[in-house]
């Protein structure tokens, strides 16, 4: 019985990702701590996906933050084409904070599970200071106090064209630009994670 009933609570918070609800607001919120380890895998990089400013000039050399963001968003983009699941993070369905999380998880970076709450970790950046591998959040539902969608940023330049990946109802694991009407009207904020 302990067993269904903890099956059960997985699935109803699984089931509330990409979606919004209402939350009790805390005086003193506390984020969800995010957790990175060491990685394994060998970093990969090209020079078209990794904008000037994030090469260190001394050395030419690029940052392991930045390799490792890079790694991320390519990771994430093997997903490109996969239909939307409510609550999946799989090859047979995923939704938009079931993406992200896999894409982090696969390199040792934990984050909470649900969009709203990936919203509490890292650090607020302007729209205007996105790299690749930040996330972006809008407020997509019917109820528009929480957030209730995540996309990764895959590119960004100077002249403000952000492109980012993200799982919709309609279309599955796609890239969009912020630029579109309905992200530029929905987008409410942006974090860095690493």
């Amino acid at each position: 019985m302990k067993k269904l009933l903890f099956f059960l609570i997985i699935i109803f918070f699984s089931f509330s990702n990409c979606k919004s609800a209402k939350q009790a607001k805390s005086k003193n919120p506390t984020p969800s701590k995010v957790i990175i380890g060491a990685n394994t895998n060998e970093d990969i990089y090209t020079e078209k996906t990794i904008r000037t400013k994030d090469i260190n000039a001394s050395s030419g050399s690029i940052s392991p933050t930045v390799s490792k963001a890079y790694n991320i968003v390519e990771y994430a983009k093997q997903f490109k084409g996969v239909r939307y699941k409510f609550g999946g993070a799989t090859k047979s369905g995923m939704d938009c904070s079931g993406l992200v999380f896999e894409s982090f998880r696969a390199h040792d970076v934990i984050l909470p599970r649900i969009s709203r709450d990936m919203a509490k970790n890292g650090d607020k950046i302007p729209l205007n200071n996105v790299g690749i591998g930040d996330l972006v959040f809008f407020k997509t539902g019917s109820r528009r106090n929480d957030i209730s969608h995540v996309g990764l940023v895959v590119s960004s330049d100077d002249n403000g064209n952000i492109e980012f990946i993200h799982s919709t109802t309609s279309a599955g694991v796609i890239i969009s630009s912020i630029t579109e009407t309905y992200w530029d009207k929905t987008f409410v904020e942006a974090r860095r994670i690493l």
